[in-house]
Order: structure tokens, then sequence, then C-alpha cells
């Protein structure tokens, strides 16, 4: 994968812009911001050092062929555009391949982590992780619906805090049969 990340670099680039705002990077209370925001990155970039394989490695035979959906993981990622959070929740859904083999469900929020913990965008992290389920674990379908607020847009320019951005993308049979579409969605839906 990519090179480990370089700490002492970030401490630099954080202590520069420190003094370029006006701030002092000495003074008592930023003295160790540097080597913070650097161990942040570091942990908040980790998806760029992972792949989905190395997530979804678990597969069980477990001879379903129905719609597995997992509601509500939580998501924090950065803003490729302003390096500012947004955060929300995803939702994944998707019809086991034809042997019924299964994943761990822990896997998929561990996969939501590989593509959130890097600079993105919500649609192509949306889009990321329905292929990448495509791809590792074959399935006859998928769905990825994630709900978010970006900072970007909630505490800087345009100051709309609360407002949500929804982006899906729907792959095999869910997107080909409208019927197995409304299942999912409805089962993404209901909150009972």
């Amino acid at each position: 994968m990519t090179e480990p990340v370089d700490l002492p670099r970030i401490e630099r680039a954080v202590r520069e812009i420190l003094a370029a705002i006006g701030e002092d990077p000495a003074r008592d209370g930023l003295v160790d911001t540097p080597a913070r925001v650097a161990r942040m990155y570091a942990e908040q970039f980790a998806g760029l050092r992972q792949r989905p394989e190395d997530v979804l490695t678990t597969v069980f035979d477990s001879e379903h062929d129905e719609i597995v959906l997992v509601r509500d993981i939580e998501m924090y990622s950065m803003c490729e555009h302003h390096l500012v959070p947004f955060f929300g929740k995803a939702h994944i859904g998707y019809i086991p391949n034809g042997k019924g083999e299964i994943t761990g469900l822990s896997k998929l929020a561990r996969l939501v982590d590989v593509y959130a913990r890097r600079p993105q965008v919500q649609e192509r992290m949306t889009s990321q992780i329905a292929d990448a389920l495509m791809r590792v674990l074959e399935p006859r379908g998928a769905l990825v619906v994630i709900e978010a607020e970006h900072l970007c847009m909630s505490m800087r320019g345009v100051r709309k805090p609360g407002a949500k951005t929804v982006t899906s993308a729907v792959r095999g049979i869910i997107r080909d049969s409208a019927r197995t579409r409304a299942e999912a969605m409805s089962l993404l839906l209901h909150r009972g």
C-alpha cells in the first residue's frame, strides 16, 4: 500500500499553519498541538493504507439467499475540499452470491471505515463501498446509502447546520429488479 504517515512532516506543516494565521506555535496551549494533529491525521487517514480485501476476509456458508442489511453504521470522514469532517450513518445491504456466502456483520462496518478514513467526497465513497462489495464478495446485488452532515457546509460557507446529504449506490439485482430494490429500501427505511 502507501508509505507510512510522515508524522514529523505533518507537525512542521501544522506549526507553519499556526504561524500563518497569526498564532504562536510555541504558546503553552499550542506547543503539543502539532504532534496531536499528526497523530489524529494518521488515525483519520488510515484508510489510505487499507484495501477492502483486508477487511472482507471472513466468509461463511449460510445458504442464505435473501437481503442482509446493516443500518446506522456511524461514519466519520474528512472532506477532501476543505479538510473538515463530514459525519453520519451508512446503511449497507447485499444479497449473497449463488453459494449463499455471507460475511461477518462487523466486516461491513470496517469496510465503511476503509473508505471513510481518507480524504473523501461522499458521492465517491458511497460508490466505492458498493463496488468493493461487488468485487470482493461477488453478491447478486448491493445497496449502500449514506446520510451525512458536512461541516464545510454547516460551519463555513452557506452555514446551514443540520442539512443532510444523502447518496446511494445500487448494484446488481437490487438495481435491476424494481421489486427487490423496493424491498431493500423498505428494510432500510423501516424504523420499528
